[in-house]
C-alpha cells in the first residue's frame, strides 16, 4: 500500500515541478523513484497482507506483475524524454498521466474488493482515453481518442453492471466473500450471468475476438508511444486483472465457460494472424498481432489452478519485446507522417543496430528461440495439453507460424530494400531503451527462473 501511495506522489511531483520550472527533474526522478517503489516493494514484502478492509490486497501475484508494470512505465517514460520534447509546455502532463495510469493498473491486479477493480480499470482508462486523443491538431489522433472513449465507456458499463449482479447474487463485492459463496449450491442464475458480463468486459480490453474492432483504429491514429502503452502495459494489466477475477470469483470454471474461452482464443489467433498479413501499417499490424498475442494468452484461463506463472512468463516476454519494437517504430517514424512499412526500407544499412533490435524482437513475437518468446509459447503449449485442449496447441502452432509471415515482411524490407533517405537523427536514447528491453528479453529466455520464481 505505501507503494501505491509513493506512486501517486510521484505523479503529483510531475505536476509540482512543471509550476515551479523544475522540468528537467522530472524524467530522472521520475525513473529513479519507480525503480526505488520497486525495490522497496520487496523490500518490505513479508507475506500477503491487505489494507482498508481488504480494499487492497499486496500478495506474490499482485507484486510480480507489478514488478512488470514498473518496468514497462519506467521505459515509457524514458522514451518520453525525448518524444515530448517539442510539447515543452505539456511534457509533466504527460509523464504524470502516465504514472496515475501506473497506479491504477497496480490497483487491478492488488483488489481485494470489486469497488477497487472498478476504480483501478478506470483510473487507467481515463488516462488512456486523454493519452489517445492528445495530440489534438491531428485528426487520426481525435478519430482514436474518440473511438477509444466510447468503446470503453461501453466496456466498462458491461463491467459494472456485471458487478452489480453478482453483488446482487451474493450480497458482497468483496472477492473472498464471493469465492466462499461461488463453492456452495444454489446460487441464482444472475451470478453467472455476472460473471459472463465481467468476462466481456475484460475480452474487450484485452482486444480479443469478436471484441477486437476498435484496437486497429485507436493503435493507428493513436501517437506512438501512446501506441506502445496500449500494446504493452495495457494490454498485460489487462490480461493479468481477467485472469485475477476468474481465480477470484469462480470456485472452478465451469465447462460451457472453458469452451467459450477455447473459441475466443482460437478466433483472437487466427483472426488477429490472418489480419496482420494484410497490413502496410506497422502499427496496424501490431495492433493484429497483438489480437493473436491476447488469444495465446487467454490459453492460461484452460488450466487456470496452475498457469499463473506460465501467464506472468508470457507477458514479460511479450511486453519487452513490444517495448523493443516501439523504440525502433518510433525512432524511425517520428520525422515522418506515418508508420509504414516503406520507411524501414534499407534500415539495415542506414542504422544495422536499430535493425537488429527490432529483428530479435519480431523474432520473439513469432516464437523463435533463443528469446523467451519461443520458451513462453512453449511453457504455455504444455500446460494447456495437460489440460486436455489439444486442439488450442495444433491451432496456436499452426498461427505461429503464419505470424513469421508478416514479421518477415518488415524484416526483408530493413534488410533486402534500398532506403529513400537516411535517418541521421539522435538516437540514443532510442537505441539504449531498446536495447536494454531485448537484451532482458533473452535474459528471461536463457533463465526462465528469474521470472516464474517470483510467484513462488
Amino acid at each position: 500500500m505505501d507503494s501505491l501511495i509513493a506512486i501517486i506522489a510521484l505523479g503529483v511531483f510531475c505536476l509540482i515541478a512543471e509550476i515551479f520550472n523544475f522540468r528537467k527533474a522530472i524524467i530522472p526522478v521520475s525513473i529513479v523513484g519507480l525503480l526505488a517503489v520497486l525495490g522497496y516493494s520487496w523490500y518490505s514484502f513479508t507475506g500477503d497482507a491487505s489494507y482498508y478492509n481488504n480494499m487492497i490486497v499486496v500478495n506474490k501475484f499482485s507484486l510480480a506483475f507489478s514488478t512488470l508494470f514498473i518496468l514497462l512505465t519506467v521505459f515509457i517514460i524514458a522514451l518520453g524524454s525525448d518524444f515530448y520534447k517539442d510539447h515543452p509546455t505539456k511534457f509533466s502532463d504527460y509523464i504524470a498521466i502516465k504514472i496515475f495510469l501506473l497506479s491504477g493498473a497496480i490497483c487491478m491486479v492488488s483488489f481485494g474488493n470489486l469497488a477497487m477493480f472498478f476504480l483501478g480499470i478506470e483510473v487507467l482508462s481515463i488516462a488512456l482515453y486523454v493519452l489517445a486523443g492528445s495530440s489534438r491538431l491531428d485528426l487520426r489522433s481525435n478519430e482514436a481518442g474518440m473511438k477509444y472513449f466510447l468503446m470503453g465507456s461501453f466496456a466498462s458499463g458491461i463491467i459494472l453492471f456485471g458487478i452489480c449482479l453478482i453483488y446482487g447474487a451474493t450480497g458482497y463485492f468483496d472477492i473472498v466473500e464471493i469465492y466462499d459463496i461461488s463453492s456452495g449450491a444454489g446460487l441464482p442464475s444472475w451470478f453467472y450471468i455476472g460473471i459472463a458480463l465481467l468476462l466481456i468486459g475484460m475480452l474487450f480490453k484485452v482486444a480479443a475476438v469478436p471484441f477486437h474492432f476498435w484496437a486497429p483504429d485507436v493503435y493507428e491514429g493513436a501517437p506512438a508511444l501512446v501506441t506502445a502503452t496500449m500494446s504493452t502495459l495495457a494490454k498485460v494489466v489487462a490480461i493479468a486483472a481477467m485472469y485475477k477475477l476468474m481465480v477470484s470469483l469462480n470456485h472452478e470454471i465451469t465447462y460451457e465457460m472453458q469452451i467459450v474461452i477455447l473459441i475466443v482464443s482460437i478466433l483472437s489467433m487466427t483472426v488477429g494472424n490472418i489480419m496482420a498479413l494484410r497490413q502496410k501499417n506497422v502499427k496496424r499490424m501490431l495492433a493484429f498481432s497483438g489480437i493473436s498475442h491476447a488469444g495465446f494468452m487467454l490459453m492460461t484461463l484452460l488450466s487456470i489452478s496452475n498457469s499463473a506463472g506460465s501467464l506472468l512468463y508470457y507477458t514479460f516476454a511479450y511486453a519487452l519485446a513490444g517495448i523493443a519494437a516501439f523504440s525502433v517504430i518510433i525512432f524511425v517514424s517520428k520525422s515522418k507522417n506515418n508508420e509504414d512499412i516503406a520507411n524501414f526500407n534499407g534500415l539495415g544499412k542506414t542504422n544495422p543496430i536499430m535493425a537488429g533490435i527490432l529483428t530479435a524482437s519480431l523474432l520473439s513475437m513469432a516464437g523463435i528461440p533463443i528469446f523467451s518468446g519461443f520458451f513462453a509459447k512453449f511453457m504455455l503449449f504444455t500446460q494447456t495439453i495437460e489440460a486436455g485442449y489439444l486442439v488450442v496447441v495444433i491451432v496456436g502452432v499452426i498461427n505461429s507460424i503464419i505470424s513469421i509471415g508478416y514479421y518477415f515482411k518488415l524484416i526483408l524490407a530493413m534488410y533486402t530494400k534500398e532506403a529513400s533517405d537516411d535517418n541521421h537523427s539522435n538516437a540514443f536514447v532510442y537505441n539504449v531503451i531498446a536495447l536494454v528491453a531485448i537484451l532482458l528479453n533473452v535474459v528471461i529466455g536463457l533463465y526462465p527462473t528469474l521470472v516464474t520464481s517470483l510467484l513462488n
